[in-house]
């Protein structure tokens, strides 16, 4: 070996033995990086819990699961007709209102390529050409899903919410569809049709199983485009998003796509069975859709199918959880219960002497750790039964016995605002109620707020533009102060054609504090 490759061979050892020197020096003296060091306690170390778990050694495919499901998903035609007139031209709407994955609208959309690109055509004189008032179509559209082999089918609410004729589309065939049962607070539907044989359907999985980062399907008819397919995961549970009742809110959320026309499709787990029901999407940001559970499906099924609607036992009161800061002021060891925020007026919780700022411990002896478990359980007990409560007040834990009435749905709570023609001014848009105590505690109004309150706002009345809003009050017409729906429609009627109506509205933001402003229109 000639003298330049001997040197070269002792440099390279020569290295090499310095760095193995180096290596074992630091390991010995424990001189690795900190952040790079191995816990004693591997037990609180989340990599190592997620590194002992299976690894996912390939993505799934999803071909055999949609060829499977495909034959029990359905898209849903809602059509409402109404008269024609001004006070018509824009019928109450179905699909993408308040966030929710529906499609439609005015004549049809998504049926007319212009409409399906620029939306709703505007026909100022109710529809006719020739300007006399016409009746007036709306079409929406929707999904749903085969739940039973003689035809029940799932779909949301809102989908089919006031409409005059409900179609399947099922196979290249559409069927005429009944509506069995709907419960507007948790924004369910189950429609039948008879397919004149057997069909296909999927089963009901179980949601309060499923993980965050769990595979799903979604599969429905987003912008009339049949069957379309997307996947995900699901990114978090348990959301309450304030679209329909507040108090079964407990949506499942995922980034698989959900676009205008899924709701009511199901949402699959990889074996093919439903643990959702695509319901709402949110209006600015991609990948975030949301989905009713499939056990809250579960639950109202059977009384959706016998009775058409939904019966559930009522306490009467306003519930929240506990943060930390409020049990350590209350004194309780944990944020297990529910606070009570108030109690309304001659309610079943009123009569048994339930507080605001009692803490539900338990109920029938079952504990109490948020206010899901409370509201599930009461309302699943049903209209005539009775419940025991332990309740903690002052450093006391006391007893109640609650008997129990019916929860007024949203349907009931519709039926109790005044209707078009009956009561009220038409030409206003509004519908509106005398300000009770019972309306201050579920609006979120303050203690002594005076007004009329507002319950609902077309989309077509003038007040829209000017921020008038559902829990909006309406304290002075005019300058002239109104107490009373009598007072406010008196003064209202008082004001002369062509001249102004000016109302002082107060809207309250969830503290509780008043924004006031002025809601200025011409009289017609």
């Amino acid at each position: 070996m000639s003298t330049y490759r001997k040197r070269h061979l002792a440099t390279f050892l020569l290295v090499l033995g310095a760095v193995v020197f180096g290596m074992v020096l630091a390991g010995g003296l424990q001189l690795t990086l900190p952040g790079m060091a191995a816990d004693s306690d591997v037990a609180l170390s989340a990599t190592h819990i997620a590194s002992s778990k299976p690894a996912i050694a390939t993505l799934p495919s999803f071909a055999d699961l949609a060829q499977a499901v495909d034959p029990a998903v359905v898209s849903i035609q809602a059509a409402t007709i109404e008269k024609g007139g001004a006070e018509n031209q824009m019928p109450r709407g179905r699909g993408g209102r308040g966030g929710r994955g529906g499609q439609g609208g005015q004549g049809g959309q998504g049926t007319d390529p212009f409409e399906f690109f620029f939306g709703p055509r505007q026909r100022p004189d109710g529809g006719g050409g020739d300007g006399q008032p016409q009746d007036f179509r709306s079409d929406a559209g929707g999904s749903g899903f085969v739940v039973s082999r003689d035809g029940l089918v799932v779909t949301n609410y809102h989908v089919v919410e006031g409409a005059s004729e409900v179609k399947v589309h099922l196979n290249d065939r559409d069927y005429k569809a009944v509506v069995k049962g709907t419960d507007p607070s948790t924004d369910i539907a189950l429609l039948k049709i008879d397919a004149g044989h057997d069909l296909r359907y999927v089963e009901l999985g179980d949601s309060d199983s499923v993980r965050v980062g769990d595979w799903v399907m979604v599969v429905g008819n987003p912008l009339n485009l049949d069957k379309t397919v997307t996947t995900g995961v699901i990114s978090a549970k348990g959301r309450s998003l304030g679209i329909s009742d507040a108090s079964f809110e407990n949506f499942i959320q995922t980034d698989a796509a959900i676009n205008f026309g899924n709701s009511g499709g199901p949402l699959l787990d990889l074996q093919g069975r439903v643990i959702g029901i695509a319901t709402a999407i949110n209006y600015g940001a991609e990948n975030i859709g949301f989905a009713v559970p499939v056990n809250t499906l579960k639950q109202v099924l059977p009384q959706l199918e016998q009775k058409g609607k939904v019966s559930r036992g009522y306490l009467g009161l306003r519930v929240a959880n506990l943060s930390f800061a409020q049990a350590q002021a209350f004194g309780l060891p944990s944020t297990d219960g529910a606070l009570v925020g108030s109690v309304e007026d001659n309610t079943p919780a009123e009569k048994a002497g339930v507080k605001h700022g009692d803490v539900i411990l338990s109920v029938d002896g079952i504990k109490v750790k948020q206010t899901r478990d409370l509201i599930n359980y009461v309302s699943a007990k049903g209209p005539t039964g009775t419940v025991s409560l332990q309740i903690y007040r002052d450093g006391k834990t006391l007893d109640r016995q609650v008997k129990l009435s019916e929860r007024p749905g949203l349907q009931q709570e519709a039926s109790l605002k005044p209707e078009k023609g009956e009561t009220g001014i038409d030409w206003l848009g509004l519908q509106y109620q005398d300000l009770t105590s019972g309306l201050r505690a579920s609006h979120g109004l303050p203690d002594g707020t005076e007004g009329v309150v507002v319950t609902g706002v077309a989309p077509t009345s003038p007040f829209y533009e000017q921020a008038v809003r559902p829990g909006s009050v309406i304290t002075e017409v005019n300058g002239q102060p109104v107490k009373s729906v009598a007072d406010f429609e008196r003064a209202v009627k008082s004001v002369k054609p062509k001249s102004y109506l000016r109302l002082y509205v107060l809207s309250f933001a969830r503290g509780g504090s008043a924004a006031p402003f002025f809601a200025v229109v011409q009289v017609p």
